[in-house]
């Protein structure tokens, strides 16, 4: 083959082996879609936004919000881990994203395999709560009254396999109680029957049982985080209570599909860290009840590792079934 033949292969075959370098470097050129498994409106939703529209203008890049909401998040998770991984599809997803997997074989991906985490964006304070028609005052005395009325004792619960069912079910295996669950078809159903009395507990986050706290109609017997909540000093921990194994939170993350290159992955890890400590941003988070968190892409993926662990021996234990 002639020189210049020969030359002009070679050039080539090195802009085809530049071509994703280049693409890479240029991140991001386009339009980029973060993927909301859940409706308009939830915490993954607001939080997808929120860091969308920041990301917009830092990069002066159309930043959209597709919701892909069924099959409790499996629908907008499946969608993200099929996508391309060049950085232009992101989710934002949750809790039930380790959760799902553990509970159900149907779920078609992998949460250690099928994405490249992104970032840990922000956690949730969960808190143990009974009706103020229940007579337990303190962790101590609901366990004693669990304890001689077994399986008399019920809890709410917003559907099974959610965080909140889940959470309690590990809490009874820990205490050595029997309450029995009664499940609902969602969160707002469960907690006005917790207020009512119709049920004697629930666990669900502090910012949403607060006005029913305020009201006298919810009371508060723990939170489930490492520290107490600021929203409410008084109230003593699980692990002051006794139960340190009971510790449990919502937490909201960013994923890429696996594929994503790692340098698209820290450019984006790097972005969301600085979002997540603007003023604004943070005052949105407050809203929902929720603590911005960042940090590096491990502390992400060392996350869902744990929470996938955690939640299979729990499942199994409980012996808890997908509905």
């Amino acid at each position: 083959m002639p020189i210049d033949r020969l030359s002009a292969a070679a050039l080539a075959l090195a802009a085809l082996a530049a071509g994703p370098v280049l693409a890479q470097q240029n991140y991001p050129s386009r339009t980029i879609t973060i993927i909301a498994p859940f409706s308009p409106g939830t915490g993954i939703d607001i939080l997808a936004r929120t860091c969308g529209q920041k990301l917009s203008e830092r990069w002066g890049v159309p930043v959209i919000v597709d919701n892909k909401p069924g099959a409790s998040g499996n629908i907008g998770t499946e969608l993200a881990a099929q996508a391309a991984g060049d950085g232009y599809t992101l989710m934002m997803t949750a809790t039930t994203f380790a959760l799902n997997p553990a509970l159900s074989k149907k779920a078609r991906y992998d949460p250690l395999k099928s994405f490249a985490p992104v970032s840990l964006v922000a956690t949730g304070v969960l808190s143990f709560a009974v009706s103020a028609k229940t007579s337990a005052a303190t962790m101590a005395e609901f366990v004693a009254l669990a304890k001689s009325n077994a399986g008399k004792l019920n809890y709410a619960s917003s559907g099974n396999g959610t965080p909140q069912h889940l959470t309690m079910e590990l809490f009874k295996l820990t205490a050595g109680v029997d309450v029995t669950h009664v499940p609902y078809k969602g969160a707002a159903e469960a907690t006005r029957d917790l207020a009512g009395g119709y049920v004697d507990a629930m666990i669900l986050p502090v910012h949403t049982v607060a006005p029913l706290v305020h009201a006298g109609k919810v009371r508060l017997l723990a939170v489930l985080s490492d520290e107490r909540s600021a929203v409410f000093p008084a109230v003593p921990t699980l692990k002051e209570a006794g139960y340190p194994e009971v510790e449990s939170s919502v937490w909201y993350g960013l994923m890429a599909p696996a594929s994503t290159p790692a340098d698209v992955v820290r450019k984006l890890n790097g972005e969301i860290s600085a979002i997540l400590i603007l003023a604004d941003v943070k005052e949105i988070l407050a809203r929902q009840g929720l603590i911005p968190v960042g940090g590096p892409p491990e502390r992400l993926s060392e996350l869902v590792k744990s929470e996938l662990d955690r939640w299979r021996r729990v499942i199994a234990e409980a012996r808890i079934r997908a509905d």
